[in-house]
């Protein structure tokens, strides 16, 4: 019984993904339609200044929770209605929550069914991230390349720790987020979404990424080299 509960949070989860792609609120939020409609949600912020943030915040959380592609859009959105500091502080807790819930939900379900059903590599494998799961996900949340969810899937699949995945999640998206709130606050500017970052700016984040990563390419060089001069 116990086996069967334990998956219901993820099939809600699955049903509420679906709903929400059913009835296209992907779609909802697109840049035109928020471009078209950024006075009404100025003012909504302006005659709602303690409620606005939590709405938003609501928002941002489940789209990140439900894999909607609007975590872009909602982003340059903060940037334009809440100003760069408080902008990114919004964007980054929200998105942490919605990763938080996906992970847990995640981890409680599809992780416990894995590990029960472990062989040697993937006991291998979680032992290698249980090692150096901040330089790996720092690495994979700085770089830009490694899609959002499927980090959180995978951190939860191998066991990482919920305090480790929050804070490298926390920290990791930062520098991110910090670019397209910026760049959201002349929201009315943008023409496409696939011209905010340049070719030099991704290069800087995954430079970013080497950097953090580095202590852990170190620490696996040296236990290496240990285990080598032991033989």
């Amino acid at each position: 019984m116990k086996a069967v509960i334990r998956f219901v949070p993820l099939l809600v989860l699955l049903f509420a993904i679906v709903a929400a792609y059913a009835f296209d609120l992907h779609h909802i939020l697109s840049l035109d339609g928020v471009q078209a409609q950024k006075d009404q949600f100025k003012g909504y912020i302006d005659a709602h200044p303690y409620l606005a943030p939590l709405v938003f915040m609501g928002v941002y959380a489940a789209s990140v929770a439900l894999s909607l592609p609007i975590a872009t859009v909602l982003t340059l959105l903060g940037g334009f209605l809440f100003g760069l500091v408080q902008g990114v502080l919004l964007v980054v807790v929200s998105a942490t929550l919605g990763a938080s819930i996906v992970f847990l939900i995640a981890k409680t379900s599809l992780g416990m069914a894995l590990r029960d059903r472990a062989g040697d590599l993937y006991k291998r494998v979680e032992e290698n991230l249980a090692d150096n799961a901040v330089g790996y996900l720092l690495f994979m949340r700085l770089v830009p390349l490694f899609p959002f969810v499927a980090v959180n899937v995978a951190a939860a699949l191998f066991n990482v720790r919920f305090r480790v995945f929050v804070l490298t999640t926390f920290f990791g998206i930062m520098p991110g987020s910090a670019v397209y709130v910026y760049f959201g606050q002349q929201l009315g500017e943008i023409d496409a979404l696939g011209d905010l970052v340049s070719p030099r700016v991704l290069l800087a984040f995954v430079l970013l990424g080497m950097f953090a990563l580095i202590p852990t390419l170190y620490k696996q060089f040296r236990r290496r080299k240990a285990s080598a001069g032991a033989l």
